[in-house]
């Protein structure tokens, strides 16, 4: 053997291939955050004790879990917005999602007429346009766990939502979501 022939090591190949997996895992397993879509708004009950009205309603949300460990969740709520007023609010039931998931949740959400009234001018002019504003805000917090570890997290979800107001379609959105892992 000469000294420029090299002699192959299986050792060092299996080490190297060994080294880009555990590199390749430890990138595809960086938490991502989830996403949040509403799919639509069905109204369930309507009160009107003039001059207030109040509404309920079914919001349908899609989310989507990216994250290779499945997540569980507490139960929280949702605070809905109009004109920076809270309008109402939309209860979140404790959980749990796969990983690599999507699934389909329906909330309950009521909306208090008494705050929708100290803007009924905007929401008049917002029917007349066939386009209500509103901004919803939720802090869901949970746990994923991997092996035998569980990694606390907090999701802060902000939603900017067009409405259709006369047929309550959804018209466009905006979701931001932030995730906060808590390492113990």
């Amino acid at each position: 053997m000469s000294s420029r022939e090299v002699k192959f090591c299986w050792t060092s190949a299996l080490i190297g291939a060994a080294s880009a997996l555990a590199t390749t895992s430890l990138l595809s397993a960086k938490p991502k955050d989830p996403t949040f879509d509403l799919i639509s708004i069905d109204l369930t009950s309507f009160k009107l004790n003039l001059p207030l009205l109040d509404a309920g309603l079914v919001l349908t949300v899609h989310i989507t879990n990216p994250n290779i460990t499945p997540i569980h969740y507490s139960s929280t709520t949702m605070s809905i917005f109009y004109k920076g007023s809270l309008l109402g609010s939309a209860d979140i039931k404790a959980g749990s999602q796969s990983a690599k998931s999507c699934k389909l949740l329906r909330l309950p959400a009521r909306l208090d007429g008494l705050q929708l009234a100290h803007h009924a001018a905007s929401f008049v002019s917002d029917v007349a346009k066939r386009q209500m504003v509103l901004d919803a805000a939720v802090d869901i917090a949970g746990a994923a766990k991997v092996l035998w570890w569980e990694h606390k997290f907090v999701v802060h979800v902000d939603s900017h939502i067009t409405v259709d107001p006369l047929f309550l379609d959804v018209i466009e959105q905006e979701n931001k979501s932030d995730l906060e892992i808590f390492v113990s």
